[in-house]
């Protein structure tokens, strides 16, 4: 029981240090598609764009891992939560082709208006949907015996298009924060507008996220405010509030950095948030971690791939980004 108990953590810590490279990684890459329409067209659209090149397919790998990783070592909540939220994940993986396609197609057009329309609908599509997911396991799953048993639309609720809204201004921020870092002079002016705007929303939104998740179904009211919880879980929202604050400080300083840094360490509270309000259920209310794991022999012959390739996945992320560090400009990187 004591080794079955470790592989289940330690593949649950794999599973959440996954999305959450996924939400880093590819939030700022969605986050640009997002704020596309308020970029002008042509130069500041194509450095936009350029700065994410070498980068944005590489980090849908995090994606693939996670959903992978949740059939392999937690199957029975792949098929409970799979039925649950099948129209938004449609969503998703088709504004992520959508977007995928309007990537290439935009250099090899002249109707370029209208393949930047697609990145941006690709793009918002894809985040809105992603944080309707996020709502729709959050609020709960229907689930009799070890079967989905709700309605094809359950996932469709105020919570969860409020956490769906709260996704796309985050990645907005990050996109904004990435531009501020990779980009200089009007474009660069540009971003540093549009994150004060998305700094505003995307705080307002963690604030009626925060606030509205405790009064959900499930045990999050008494994880957060009993005794002695309450306490040691204090430091959470404390921190984040602190994040925030210096984020609009390093804003106000016209620091370039240091922006994306407090933005990143803002979701990373937001996750741990997450993580606390769930533990150690991965269908709330419902199904257990334990629960769910696949068996201990299957998880470890899964561990040793992946401790072999998620080092590998890391190296020649932090290799390509280091590659192509610096400022962007019309052609590319200088």
């Amino acid at each position: 029981m004591g080794f079955s108990f470790d592989l289940t953590v330690i593949w649950a810590l794999i599973l959440a240090f996954s999305v959450f490279a996924y939400v880093v990684m590819d939030g700022f890459d969605l986050g640009i598609g997002i704020l596309f329409p308020l970029l002008d067209r042509g130069r500041q659209r194509d450095i936009t764009m350029n700065s994410v090149a070498p980068v944005w397919d590489g980090n849908e790998t995090w994606l693939v891992l996670g959903g992978g990783g949740l059939m392999a070592a937690f199957p029975l909540a792949f098929a409970i939560i799979m039925p649950a939220i099948y129209v938004p994940l449609i969503a998703m993986l088709l504004g992520l082709v959508l977007r995928g396609v309007s990537f290439e197609f935009r250099w090899r057009t002249t109707r370029q208006p209208i393949w930047d329309l697609a990145f941006f609908g690709g793009s918002l599509v894809a985040a809105f949907s992603q944080g309707v997911i996020l709502g729709a396991i959050l609020q709960g799953v229907s689930v009799t015996g070890r079967s989905y048993s709700g309605l094809w639309w359950e996932w469709l609720s105020p919570f969860s298009l409020l956490t769906g809204a709260s996704v796309v201004v985050g990645y907005g921020l990050l996109g904004a924060c990435w531009l501020i870092y990779r980009t200089e002079a009007e474009l660069q002016d540009r971003a540093y507008r549009l994150a004060w705007v998305f700094g505003i929303a995307t705080s307002v939104a963690v604030l009626a996220v925060s606030l509205a998740t405790p009064f959900l179904k499930g045990n999050y009211y008494d994880r957060w405010f009993s005794t002695p919880n309450i306490y040691y879980l204090a430091v959470v929202p404390v921190l984040a509030g602190a994040a925030a604050l210096g984020f609009f400080r390093s804003l106000s300083k016209r620091a370039e950095l240091a922006p994306f840094l407090h933005a990143l360490a803002l979701f990373l509270l937001s996750f741990i948030g997450l993580g606390v309000s769930m533990f150690p259920y991965l269908i709330p209310g419902q199904v257990t971690i334990w629960q769910a794991a696949a068996p201990a022999k299957s998880q470890l012959f899964m561990l040793v791939g992946a401790g072999i390739m998620v080092p590998i996945i890391l190296a020649y992320s932090g290799y390509a980004y280091w590659v192509f560090r610096g400022k962007v400009g019309h052609e590319g990187y200088h």
